[in-house]
């Protein structure tokens, strides 16, 4: 039978529990609403994203101390205290961390201001990437403390993945590979995201580096995803941090031009890109450069100020306008592939063209 006396203890714990659920619903309602409108006034919003990050774990808070402030006036669990203890500790732990792996998101936010302030080296791929580091070792450092706290022995855990170490790292062999394959390429940056880079195994845009991988938005819209040890120890192409994008071309000049024309051909090509806007003036050439054998090749090098690529399609269109222009000026001709024939006729040769024997032969 239940005494009078119990009753009443349970009616307390009871009323001490909903008393806590009406403070829980109290400091949503208005504490925490009000300092949100608080934070909103301040001049940075990573404050607003801390309160965020701490709403969930502050609301359970007042659950997990109603409970075990309840269970202290229950009259059927006076022998049971230590493993509420043990429990509650743990909850608070739990609690603790749940709050700290949120805050990690912020810490995004937290790293990116550091790096405008102080104009650190770091990209948009290293703040998460710290991220990821933190809220495993909150993980790890929770499942310790938990663990000790039920007086699990976690030396005598860490000795059993010890002597089962090898068998893991031959298992799991091409995850860690991943991993520091994902680390070299954090720490090393031959790319970063939105940069556009070339690869034995793919072509685009980087959209993700993460642990295992690194995503490639190729420029038909397909996603490549390359495992980290694979591209870390790959020659990589980084367009985007080219400095200038090379032009370099032959012309090929027939051999009926004379060197005064041919002479001042190539001087006038040459003013015309040192003249021009969008053409470094620091490197360019333009020579005869030798005999073919169907032309003389006039060679042309030369870099664009820009690295777009349809910038730099537009410049090299231009370019090649004007240089038909010169050779339209100097009365020179474009050299294609063609053969000389000579015909003996009643003892005396003749030559002509293999173009003007087709004519020939057309016409009769």
């Amino acid at each position: 039978m239940i005494s009078s006396g119990e009753l009443i203890q349970t009616a307390i714990s009871i009323g001490i529990f909903v008393l806590f659920l009406i403070l829980r619903k109290l400091f949503t309602k208005y504490v925490f609403q009000l300092v949100m409108k608080l934070s909103h006034k301040t001049p940075t919003d990573v404050f607003t994203h801390i309160l965020l990050s701490l709403e969930k774990p502050l609301r359970w808070s007042f659950v997990l101390l109603g409970i075990y402030t309840a269970i202290h006036y229950l009259p059927f669990l006076d022998n049971k205290m230590g493993v509420v203890n043990q429990f509650y500790r743990s909850s608070i732990v739990i609690l603790i961390a749940w709050a700290l792996y949120n805050l990690t998101g912020v810490s995004s936010i937290f790293f990116n201001k550091i790096n405008k302030r102080f104009e650190l080296d770091m990209d948009d791929i290293l703040a998460p990437f710290l991220s990821k580091v933190l809220r495993f070792l909150i993980f790890a450092l929770t499942f310790s403390i938990v663990a000790q706290e039920f007086h699990y022995d976690v030396n005598g855990f860490v000795a059993g993945l010890g002597l089962g170490g090898l068998a893991f790292a031959l298992a799991a062999k091409d995850t860690i590979g991943n991993f520091f394959g994902g680390v070299i390429l954090i720490t090393e940056k031959p790319f970063t995201l939105g940069d556009w880079i070339k690869t034995p195994n793919a072509e685009g845009v980087v959209e993700e580096i993460s642990f295992r991988s690194t995503k490639i938005r190729t420029f038909q819209q397909s996603l490549v995803t390359v495992p980290n040890s694979t591209i870390a120890n790959e020659p990589i192409t980084n367009w985007t941090k080219m400095g200038k994008r090379q032009i370099t071309f032959n012309l090929g000049v027939t051999y009926h031009a004379e060197e005064e024309q041919l002479h001042a051909a190539v001087k006038r090509i040459e003013k015309m890109l040192q003249e021009h806007d969008g053409i470094h003036d620091d490197v360019i050439i333009v020579a005869f450069e030798k005999f073919s054998a169907h032309s003389l090749d006039v060679y042309v090098n030369c870099f664009t100020k820009t690295t777009d690529f349809k910038s730099h399609l537009h410049i090299r269109q231009d370019i090649n306008f004007k240089i038909m222009k010169i050779f339209e000026e100097e009365s020179i001709s474009f050299a294609f592939p063609t053969q000389t024939l000579i015909v003996e006729q009643n003892g005396k040769r003749s030559m002509e063209t293999e173009e003007e024997r087709k004519y020939e032969m057309a016409q009769g």
